[in-house]
């Protein structure tokens, strides 16, 4: 008996785990903003309890509010720029832009090449979050495992923005093959 998975299959398969994903990195997100807001604003004890139990930053923000803000603020940008880059793929699959009959379309080429920036700058903000908390320790804060902080794979996502604007190329070169094709017809 042989399991045959059609491509719509496949496709309603992936619309979920994008949903799934979508969801989990907008509360990831979310909860890193509150607890900064609060943090900062309500009630500064509350910084012990900050972010997945990352109570590492109560000795940076008892270091300095200052460091401890940027560090909130990088962590921030890298969440919402991940949730955002979730957002396009669930817009897409909603907007059923995607189109299997004429996949070399104007639309898909904007979408990969959004994608790719959402990338380099996940890339950029988690390179300078993972220089910036270097440099704070060798100033003598307390810094948690950067790891915890979602500040290390900068270099894995450089190259995933590489790829997909190399794919934007492609999808572009075939938008301008298919269109001679139908031009020619």
């Amino acid at each position: 008996m042989e399991i045959k998975i059609t491509t719509p299959q496949l496709l309603k398969v992936l619309q979920l785990l994008s949903w799934i994903v979508f969801i989990g990195l907008c509360v990831e997100a979310g909860e890193i903003i509150v607890n900064a807001v609060i943090t900062l604003t309500i009630h500064p004890p509350g910084v012990a309890n900050f972010w997945k139990g990352a109570a590492y930053l109560s000795g940076l923000y008892s270091f300095d509010k200052g460091y401890f803000m940027v560090i909130v603020l990088i962590m921030s940008i890298v969440a919402v720029l991940k949730a955002l880059m979730f957002y396009l793929i669930v817009k897409l699959f909603s907007e059923r832009k995607l189109n299997i009959s004429h996949p070399f379309n104007p639309e898909l080429r904007k979408f990969i090449l959004n994608l790719s920036c959402i990338t380099l700058g996940i890339s950029l903000f988690s390179h300078a979050g993972l220089k910036y908390a270097t440099w704070l320790a060798k100033q003598g804060g307390s810094i948690p495992d950067l790891q915890a902080l979602h500040f290390v794979g900068a270099d894995i996502w450089l190259f995933m923005a590489i790829v997909l604007f190399v794919i934007v190329q492609i999808v572009k070169r075939g938008i301008e093959l298919q269109t001679e094709n139908d031009l020619t017809i």
